[in-house]
């Protein structure tokens, strides 16, 4: 060993070996994405967004739907509440398409940390803003008047699912972020379906508000599915019979989106 190698042995002769600390790692990665956020106005743009929502569905319609009977309110906040999710999505795609973009994935790959840290650090950071933005648009919704009239179970199971659905759609939107490393296109993909679905669901209008050869599409794809269980556990409560849909689609989704945000994830580019 040459006098230079010795010197550097003795000086690290007393030091622990490194002993890398997952749950350290994706907190501080965690803590970094949410820092990012709010320092560059990202939560301040999740409370805002669940009042342009609010405004920007709730107003045209609810003279509309108030001659139909329909409280406007309780009948919307479901859809309002699934669309601010679907921005959480958006905002996690971005993320990861931005990380895979300037090398970062790649970089941290070489590092001692472990595989599925930045995923999960960038859906925990994900699943705060949702939980921020959820808090928004309730917020919100109250004072267009919406409220919970199930109780306060019914009203935590809202927020789980609601969650649950933001978290899933995270989830898929990660994966597709770091295939296409393209921030600006991968939005723009997600706008179309989310504006499609959306729109041609009964989130906004009643299933008879369609015509009648679009009704079974309509009645049936997830987002009605959502907003029909959301809608019960604001008002009487959901039964099994209305939430087993929309938990088997949710499940169906998170089979698919997870094993495809994972390999994206650990993938070496």
């Amino acid at each position: 060993m040459t006098a230079p190698a010795a010197d550097a042995a003795d000086l690290f002769a007393g030091v622990p070996p490194a002993r890398p600390n997952s749950f350290a790692q994706w907190r501080a990665l965690t803590g970094r994405v949410v820092w990012v956020m709010f320092t560059k106005g990202e939560m301040l743009i999740a409370v805002i967004v669940p009042l342009v929502f609010t405004l920007g569905f709730y107003l045209p319609l609810r003279y509309v739907m108030k001659f139909q009977g329909i409280d406007y309110a309780q009948f919307v906040m479901p859809i309002i509440v699934l669309q601010t999710m679907s921005f959480t999505m958006m905002s996690n795609a971005q993320l990861a398409a931005f990380e895979a973009m300037t090398g970062l994935n790649t970089r941290m790959q070489t590092m001692p940390i472990g595989k599925m840290v930045p995923l999960v650090s960038r859906l925990s950071a994900g699943f705060v803003r949702s939980v921020v933005s959820l808090i928004a648009a309730l917020v919100w919704g109250h004072l267009i008047g919406f409220h919970f009239v199930a109780g306060w179970g019914q009203a935590a199971l809202f927020c789980a699912f609601s969650l649950a659905v933001g978290t899933v759609l995270a989830i898929g939107a990660d994966g597709l972020g770091s295939l296409t490393k393209s921030p600006e296109s991968l939005s723009q993909a997600l706008t179309l379906p989310t504006l499609i679905f959306g729109m041609l669901s009964c989130g906004f209008v009643p299933e008879t508000g369609f015509p009648v050869w679009v009704r079974p599409f309509v009645r049936n794809q997830p987002i009605s599915q959502f907003s029909f269980a959301l809608r019960d556990m604001a008002q009487h409560g959901v039964t099994w019979n209305v939430l087993w849909v929309p938990l088997v689609w949710l499940g169906c989704m998170l089979v698919g989106f997870l094993p495809l945000a994972v390999w994206a994830s650990v993938r070496r580019s």
